[in-house]
């Protein structure tokens, strides 16, 4: 592996390692903040939202480990990598979400449907505090999160910032909920858990499907390859680009193009200027793992 990529990945591990670390110790205290304010204030809304941000630290968990084995060197069994190891965790991240989301959905529609909400307690001003910390912090923790997972280019982690902003919108929710039950509609305590359920399986939709996408070799957009294929053509021993085929695997990019040089060029002469494309696009394309830079000649020797 080239010393630059080394270096790449090592700085993309002890990023992911930082924010990991910051998002598990928020959502560990943010979790047992807001359970016990569920609890003392009579508020089902807050409890489901603690549940969610508990699941968060699980998330995250989960997140460590794909970038960790993502981040393993290419090996004789795995030789273009283990990139999609990210996808496979974001896939996993959002089908604990979906479950999460699942249990309180069926809580909160079973009390609603009981229709007898003469039992359901007033939740407290504590829940109320709750869920507007709740929002305050979850929201700095996906800018956050969203920040560092567009620095390095991290799919597991930009899922893990979706995850936030999903549990802050669970929050709004719960704070509409408790709201209105403080005012005398007890209802909209469970109907508040149903709203948060509806905003965590949206979530893990969005995360499964944007995970999907990763994992089946596609092409990159158009603008990418008309870079690729401008940098190419700035060389001036170059004469034609006669194929540029690129596939996206995991988070990483692999390219495979064919240029057209003179043909009465040495071997020698013809692969210096394959080295001399190659490593153009390498430094320009950072995103670029492998490049397959094959030659073919302008014109056949007679």
């Amino acid at each position: 592996m080239e010393k630059n990529q080394i270096t790449q990945e090592n700085e993309f591990q002890r990023t992911a390692n930082k924010v990991s670390a910051v998002t598990i110790a928020g959502n560990a205290l943010l979790s047992v903040f807001k359970l016990f304010a569920g609890i003392f204030a009579h508020s089902s809304a807050m409890i489901s939202d603690a549940v969610h941000s508990a699941s968060d630290v699980f998330s995250t968990v989960i997140v460590i480990i794909g970038i960790k084995l993502a981040s393993k060197e290419s090996d004789k069994e795995h030789p273009y990598g283990h990139e999609r190891m990210e996808c496979v965790a974001a896939i996993i991240l959002a089908m604990v979400l979906f479950v999460t989301g699942l249990g309180i959905g069926v809580n909160a529609l079973q009390d609603i449907l009981r229709g007898d909400y003469s039992n359901l307690e007033a939740p407290g001003l504590l829940a109320l505090i709750a869920a507007v910390v709740s929002i305050a912090v979850k929201e700095v923790m996906f800018w956050y999160t969203r920040f560092y997972a567009k620095k390095i280019d991290s799919s597991a982690l930009m899922a893990d910032a979706w995850h936030h902003r999903s549990d802050a919108f669970s929050s709004v929710g719960a704070l509409i909920g408790i709201a209105g039950a403080r005012l005398g509609f007890p209802i909209m305590d469970p109907v508040a858990s149903l709203v948060i359920f509806v905003f965590i399986i949206k979530a893990a939709c969005d995360i499964f499907k944007d995970a999907i996408d990763k994992m089946v070799d596609h092409s990159c957009d158009d603008e990418t390859e008309k870079q690729i294929h401008d940098c190419v053509m700035r060389n001036p021993n170059v004469l034609g680009l006669d194929l540029l085929q690129t596939r996206i695997f995991g988070n990483k990019i692999y390219v495979d193009i064919e240029i057209l040089v003179d043909g009465s060029y040495p071997l020698w002469k013809a692969h210096k200027i394959a080295e001399a494309v190659h490593d153009d696009i390498e430094q320009n394309f950072p995103k670029i793992k492998h490049i397959m830079v094959h030659v073919n000649p302008s014109a056949m020797p007679e």
